[in-house]
């Protein structure tokens, strides 16, 4: 299912964040980029880091320093290294959106079944994806500011791997279990309510699947068309950094997005 899908991609780094080299890959259709170095955005400057520990600092009226130290630059390269700056304040965060709405859409589906078959006992699987929503959250946000790189990445990673995996995994068999008897119930009463006729009974089951399916997967579909136009959006970032380090060449070891060459 796509929703299933775009969750692990996003939320797992094993298909839409592949971690090769060092740094994690962007890897999705005909969007092929790697995302290197460490960036912070405050709302007073953008800062991006180096494995190394080189630093690159804009401020918020586009003057340029790296390690402390001012670089000058002309009044268009000021306007350039503003707009860049102005650009990831407003695309990176998008990131953080997705993967919050992707973990909000499986508990859609979750509520759907929940719902339709009265089962308290998903309200635990519910909780866990609540708090890894919190997580996505806080993995991105941190004291004021936005920040997203590779540490961040293989941080959340080696977390959602360990630990929210295993509470999924845990929560899922103990709604399994715990659902038995209600959902027995349930479908006992569905099949007194069409007279034990089977086919009837079938038919009704699998359109109450297909509605909680329609549902979804419209939001799904959305959901993917927003990673994709991201993923497009990455790729011209890649282009502005090329173009900055083109014309201030000291800035060409702080671009954040590489084109992956096939």
């Amino acid at each position: 299912m796509k929703t299933t899908l775009l969750s692990i991609a996003i939320l797992s780094s094993a298909s839409a964040y592949a971690h090769t080299d060092h740094h994690f890959s962007i890897t999705h259709d005909d969007c092929q980029l790697q995302f290197q170095n460490d960036v912070k955005i405050s709302p007073e400057d953008v800062s991006i880091t180096q494995a190394n520990n080189q630093h690159m600092l804009i401020t918020a009226d586009g003057n340029l320093l790296i390690n402390g130290q001012t670089i000058t630059v002309t009044p268009e390269q000021q306007q350039a290294l503003s707009n860049y700056a102005d650009t990831l304040r407003v695309e990176l965060p998008k990131v953080a959106e997705v993967a919050t709405e992707a973990v909000t859409l499986a508990g859609v589906a979750l509520d759907e079944v929940a719902t339709t078959f009265n089962l308290h006992s998903l309200d635990e699987l519910s909780g866990v994806l609540e708090e890894l929503n919190e997580e996505v959250h806080n993995t991105f946000y941190q004291d004021g500011s936005f920040v997203m790189g590779e540490q961040t990445m293989d941080n959340f990673g080696e977390r959602f791997g360990h630990e929210f995996e295993s509470r999924i995994e845990s929560a899922v068999k103990s709604a399994m279990f715990e659902s038995i008897g209600t959902l027995l119930i349930s479908l006992g009463s569905e099949m007194k309510n069409t007279n034990g006729d089977i086919n009837t009974f079938e038919q009704r089951m699998e359109q109450m699947g297909e509605n909680i399916e329609q549902r979804v997967t419209a939001q799904a579909d959305q959901l993917e068309a927003r990673a994709d136009a991201l993923c497009q959006q990455f790729t011209q970032i890649a282009q502005q950094e090329a173009r900055l380090s083109h014309s201030i060449p000291t800035l060409s070891g702080y671009a954040l997005m590489r084109q992956n060459q096939y």
